[in-house]
């Protein structure tokens, strides 16, 4: 397990890594992907955000970040509402030299009850807005990834990524909303967007509610995923646990090694 905890992230919201966790990252060698939220924006000064990052980096520790996403939209028609998406993403960009990601997870955002009506204005608005992101990340040398929440299936966000396959985005699958909240089995996830996937948020559910339990607790198989990345991948992507409780990192990591299909 000890060398697959070095190849794996584990989530953690800024403010209680800040608050208390970061101890617990650093000591068990835990990589961080770190959630930076509108709180932890409006509460820490520069000089925290640097602090934790200048700890993680001592102890060798990777990171990747995962972007504000409560109440934003990329993709929105009303331009108050992307406005604050971009001023929320311009804060976020501060932080990336402090603590160079490998990766920066967003949600996609689509939801059909909401965008399906002007889906094409939803799609325009979205390229152009991940399209500056991705290039600025680029530069930085991080990668965008955007991760699915509630799309019912791959075809509605396919386009996306085609459109933004230039700029090297990549998706963050996540089997546990793809079974909480869509439509479409894993295997037509895999069939129409494996291409793009760069990232895995690992986390297990029920099927109703998006539990976030440890990986062997609900219900979904991921053995099928595995298999399809063994065949098509000679390197994992960079994976997520995104447990959300500490004490299911463990059990999820040992899951894990029974399935994984590269050599560490």
């Amino acid at each position: 397990m000890g060398d697959l905890r070095r190849l794996v992230q584990v989530c953690v919201p800024f403010t209680m890594l800040r608050e208390g966790l970061l101890d617990h990252f650093t000591r068990h060698g835990l990589n961080p992907e770190i959630g930076i939220d509108a709180e932890a924006i409006e509460r820490y000064a520069p000089q925290d955000f640097e602090a934790v990052a200048n700890t993680l980096h001592r102890q060798g520790l990777t990171v990747t970040l995962h972007a504000p996403f409560v109440d934003l939209s990329a993709g929105s028609t009303d331009p108050a509402i992307r406005a604050v998406t971009r001023r929320r993403f311009e804060e976020l960009m501060e932080l990336i030299p402090l603590f160079r990601p490998r990766t920066v997870v967003a949600h996609a955002g689509y939801d059909w009850r909401r965008y399906e009506y002007f889906r094409k204005t939803w799609l325009d608005h979205s390229a152009r807005f991940w399209s500056e992101v991705a290039a600025r990340l680029n530069r930085a040398g991080s990668r965008l990834v955007l991760e699915n929440v509630y799309e019912r299936g791959p075809g509605e966000i396919l386009e996306l990524f085609e459109r933004l396959a230039v700029h090297d985005v990549g998706l963050c699958l996540d089997c546990g909303h793809l079974t909480a909240f869509g439509r479409a089995p894993l295997e037509e996830w895999l069939n129409v967007l494996g291409m793009f996937i760069g990232q895995l948020h690992l986390h297990d559910n029920g099927g109703k509610k998006d539990d976030h339990l440890a990986m062997g607790q609900g219900l979904i198989d991921f053995r099928p995923l595995f298999a399809y990345l063994q065949t098509h991948r000679r390197r994992p992507p960079v994976l997520t646990m995104e447990v959300h409780r500490p004490d299911d990192i463990w059990p999820s990591l040992e899951y894990l090694e029974r399935l994984w299909p590269w050599s560490k």
